[in-house]
């Protein structure tokens, strides 16, 4: 069976992102599994190829549907929890001052975990060792809230390259980020960093940044994490996603965060 009949049979039986997904492989068979890094002057934000409507919607903050996610995180971030009865600014007081360049800057390395954190894994382990409560679940509108409240007060500030503890991780991600996975045999790489610009079911290819994670996605209808995101992207390439909160998807964040090294922050920003 020739590959455009196998790609004519997937495409048939599979579900709408599988589709997207096998179409570009009709463009990317030739392609290496790993071309170069996307040269710093050349990186772009989603935002740069989202239309002007969808632009106005992430410059405007009354007309972002995020703010709702917003203020909910600040009246958290004020919230008295668990058995110790704390809320995060009776440690961190004021989050525009404290939290300040935090989200630029993670995932980090946490010593006495001995391992990566994310924001979200960063706010439950505040909220289990701190405020003895429970952690928030993954994709929970209260961990969005204040990832979201968070990652706010990094807006406009450059992500800073990983310290060398996170070089492991990073590799970790890229290697991730670089496999060829799933029934339709893709990595990331390949569309992310070989055919970005180029159109796919009539959308033009991201270079697939994180720099305005969480964020809110007209396609979901709501503000979702950036893992939420990359376990998408999976299951558009028919592979086997990791569990929500996993080393794997962790590691992918710190990768594609080094990706976006002196990138400006937008979160929360919007997303078709």
């Amino acid at each position: 069976m020739t590959a455009a009949r196998r790609i004519f049979h997937i495409l048939h039986a599979a579900s709408l992102p599988a589709c997207a997904a096998a179409i570009c492989i009709l463009s990317l068979a030739a392609a290496p599994l790993r071309a170069g890094d996307i040269p710093l002057n050349q990186r772009q934000s989603g935002y740069d190829t989202m239309g002007r409507d969808t632009r106005a919607m992430q410059d405007d903050d009354t007309a972002n549907p995020a703010t709702l996610w917003l203020l909910d995180g600040e009246a958290l971030w004020s919230k008295k929890e668990g058995a110790a009865g704390k809320a995060c600014a009776d440690c961190h007081t004021d989050a525009a001052t404290s939290m300040k360049g935090v989200a630029a800057r993670y995932p980090a390395f946490n010593t006495k975990q001995n391992k990566p954190l994310d924001i979200e894994g960063r706010i439950n382990n505040c909220r289990t060792e701190h405020q003895q409560a429970q952690p928030l679940p993954f994709e929970n509108k209260d961990l969005l809230a204040l990832t979201a409240y968070v990652a706010r007060q990094s807006r406009g500030m450059a992500i800073a390259p990983p310290p060398e503890n996170m070089q492991p991780v990073v590799d970790q991600g890229r290697a991730i980020f670089e496999k060829r996975q799933g029934q339709l045999n893709l990595s990331c790489a390949q569309c992310h960093d070989d055919n970005w610009g180029r159109k796919l079911a009539g959308s033009a290819i991201p270079q697939g940044h994180p720099n305005g994670y969480p964020l809110y996605r007209l396609e979901w209808q709501s503000v979702g994490s950036l893992q939420r995101r990359l376990r998408n992207c999976l299951i558009g390439m028919r592979a086997e996603g990791y569990a929500l909160g996993s080393p794997e998807y962790v590691a992918l964040e710190a990768f594609l965060m080094w990706r976006a090294r002196g990138m400006k922050m937008e979160s929360p920003a919007v997303r078709p």
